[in-house]
């Protein structure tokens, strides 16, 4: 099967690397010429264009940063869609852009698989990710060997447009906690209580999450470079309240979120990292909440195996 890979940026590249170590025969397409050059390096070829490389694979996967920019790869591979092509989109998007696109491939034969991971770039970096699923089950069944070569965990979650409506809802969660992961440290840090303490104070109780295991600790260490940018977290926030937007769900904390990493967007930048978000509250207060002996970069230490399907409980 051949494969081709659209984007090759702090997740993408990860999920690509992980098919080529893999040993998938992979074609490869970014703006940027130097990530593209670094693949083919490793033995990937160069895919020129989104439309050559539709015509040349059975499978194209995208992973953009944004909806507007997998609509505008898609349209240029529409012509060369045919029979038996499957498009996998592996971004965070909209899923109304999903369930908008997916007719217009359907139209020239080919299927789409719509399949968004989570769990972070160190663990997309070793093929430990969680991947969801959405689409045929017999669209599932044919990429389900892909999607063991980039993910551990993989759930298939129904009809199009349900990965992403979840894959968002996560995001929304991540970035909660994060955000009162901030205050709860600076809050400790302000109260005297030594921050290792702290840290494993967290770890060990009912407010524990994955966010406090992974972030806190780049937090802590000073790094503050999770791999993920604000604009990528108020795209994911913003996508989430369209949601509840559309569904006429009233919502509280997501508009205050979205107020928060707007301001975080002002005074750090556009696209700082996410995890910055605390120094806000350290120059508010003239506090340092930073500690010895964390880690300046995450690295997954499971041990990569093959990926399996999780089965939903009923």
């Amino acid at each position: 099967m051949q494969v081709g890979f659209i984007g090759l940026g702090s997740v993408g590249g990860k999920l690509a690397g992980s098919l080529m170590r893999n040993g998938v025969d992979l074609v490869v397409h970014d703006l940027d010429a130097e990530a593209v050059a670094g693949f083919v390096a490793r033995g990937a070829r160069a895919g020129g264009d989104p439309a050559a490389m539709m015509a040349a694979c059975h499978v194209v996967i995208t992973c953009l940063p944004s909806p507007a920019a997998s609509a505008a790869v898609v349209d240029a591979m529409l012509p060369e869609v045919a029979p038996g092509k499957i498009w996998m989109e592996m971004s965070t998007t909209d899923a109304a852009e999903i369930l908008r696109i997916a007719p217009l491939v359907a139209a020239k034969g080919g299927a789409v698989a719509e399949c968004p991971v989570s769990g972070g770039c160190h663990r997309a970096d070793t093929g430990n990710i969680s991947i969801y699923m959405s689409g045929d089950r017999a669209v599932f069944d044919t990429v389900f060997p892909l999607l063991t070569k980039m993910g551990r965990r993989i759930l298939h979650t129904g009809s199009l447009g349900a990965a992403s409506t979840l894959k968002v809802m996560t995001n929304y969660l991540a970035t909660g906690h994060l955000l009162m992961l901030c205050e709860a440290l600076t809050v400790m840090r302000a109260a005297g209580v030594d921050m290792a303490t702290t840290f494993e104070a967290i770890a060990v109780s009912s407010g524990n999450s994955f966010v406090h295991e992974t972030e806190s600790q780049l937090i802590l260490s000073g790094s503050r470079d999770v791999n993920f940018t604000l604009d990528l977290i108020q795209k994911d926030v913003g996508l989430f309240q369209t949601i509840a937007d559309r569904t006429n769900v009233p919502l509280e904390i997501s508009p205050k979120m979205i107020e928060m990493l707007t301001e975080g967007q002002r005074v750090l930048g556009h696209a700082a990292q996410s995890d910055r978000m605390i120094e806000l509250l350290e120059a508010a207060t003239g506090l340092d909440v930073r500690a010895d002996g964390f880690p300046v970069e995450l690295v997954d230490d499971e041990p990569e195996e093959p990926g399996y399907e999780v089965l939903v409980k009923r």
